[in-house]
């Protein structure tokens, strides 16, 4: 009798086993599906930076008169950015982070194209002890797939006289004399 009952006992840990043989497939499924749904909610806020969307950074560059920080190179800044966007390639950041010292508790919004070097750039400031940093999610390409205005340089003058300009409303008014707003770069 008590070697039924020893039997009995084991036949639920046997199904579950042959259940997980025949069913490793689906499984395997089940697990991969919910790994990749909960990706993007810890994507975020990677590394204790907020990430925003291009439409969200609007309303976080007016509301708080944050910094856009562009990180790309002088070639690609020139060929168009963010309207009073400073500029400063990320391979030159952390040696003139001297130049952001007075945004250090401000809010700062680091772009640059795709939104991979700017996730570096924050990185970087972090460690520098800039406490509002946050990061457009996509860079200038998902602010430009948004119909956002940008900025290009009409005259040879060189990247570096666009860096002057800061912290202002992104509108049609901030923009500097020697560029022109582009709603449609293509």
């Amino acid at each position: 009798m008590a070697n039924v009952a020893m039997l009995t006992l084991l036949k639920p840990e046997r199904n579950c086993v042959d259940f997980i043989r025949s069913n490793i497939l689906l499984i395997g499924l089940a697990i991969g599906s919910a790994i990749m749904l909960l990706i993007p909610m810890f994507k975020k806020n990677a590394g204790g930076v907020p990430n925003l969307t291009a439409p969200e950074a609007v309303t976080f560059i007016n509301r708080s008169n944050a910094l856009v920080l562009d990180v790309r190179d002088d070639a690609e800044f020139a060929a168009g950015h963010i309207a009073d966007a400073m500029h400063i390639p990320l391979a030159n950041l952390e040696a003139r982070l001297g130049e952001l010292k007075k945004y250090k508790n401000k809010t700062i919004l680091v772009n640059c194209q795709r939104g991979a070097r700017s996730v570096k750039a924050c990185d970087i400031l972090r460690k520098a002890e800039f406490t509002q940093v946050s990061n457009l999610q996509g860079g200038l390409s998902a602010w430009v797939g948004a119909k956002l205005p940008i900025v290009k340089q009409t005259n040879n003058a060189p990247a570096k006289a666009a860096t002057k300009a800061v912290t202002k409303k992104v509108t049609a008014n901030t923009v500097a004399a020697n560029d022109e707003i582009v709603k449609d770069p293509s």
